[in-house]
């Protein structure tokens, strides 16, 4: 049976308003008022700068991942290192930072997996996940509030925590699947 698409029309919604109710150190919130069409509504937006996720890659093939207690999920989570982009920072620059802070390696190489917005529908975050290689150790620099460990897995170990649900954090679930073919 084919199949009936409806086209609709190119419209651009107008944002009519904009005010931001929270102010705060990762995020703000903000309300818009919008109209699409002859339908006006309000969104409540969750105002993000990006973050930067990077996935080092050591010789032997193992990655090296972060395992840290996650307030908002109340539970301690195995992830890619990341960190919020700085105002105006570039997403490299970014990574590599917190290649450094995180995980206390240098990388000779880093190539870019993949961007995407973590929940568009009220957050304007942007995600750059990297893939670091040719890693050299230089030294953790964890900020103040950073309690985390390293551990290091094969990307099929990787792959199977995947699976069995015991890495549950979408950057690392990316990360992690768009990088596994290169190192099997």
């Amino acid at each position: 049976m084919p199949r009936i698409c409806c086209k609709l029309e190119a419209m651009q919604p107008e944002t009519l308003s904009s005010k931001t109710i929270y102010t705060g150190k990762v995020f703000d919130i903000r309300i818009d008022r919008v109209r699409e069409g002859d339908v006006e509504y309000d969104r409540d937006i969750v105002v993000h700068g990006g973050s930067a996720v990077i996935l080092p890659v050591f010789a032997d093939g193992t990655a090296a991942l972060v395992r840290q207690y996650r307030h908002a999920a109340g539970e301690t989570l195995l992830e890619l290192a990341a960190g919020t982009l700085e105002a105006g920072e570039d997403p490299l620059e970014g990574a590599c930072r917190e290649l450094e802070e995180e995980i206390g390696v240098r990388a000779d190489s880093i190539e870019k997996l993949a961007e995407f917005y973590v929940s568009p529908g009220f957050l304007t975050e942007k995600m750059h996940v990297f893939l670091a290689t040719g890693l050299t150790e230089v030294g953790q620099k964890l900020e103040d509030d950073e309690i985390l460990t390293i551990e290091r897995h094969s990307f099929p170990a990787l792959l199977e925590m995947v699976d069995r649900g015991d890495i549950r954090d979408a950057k690392s679930i990316v990360g992690i699947l768009l990088a596994a073919p290169r190192f099997r």
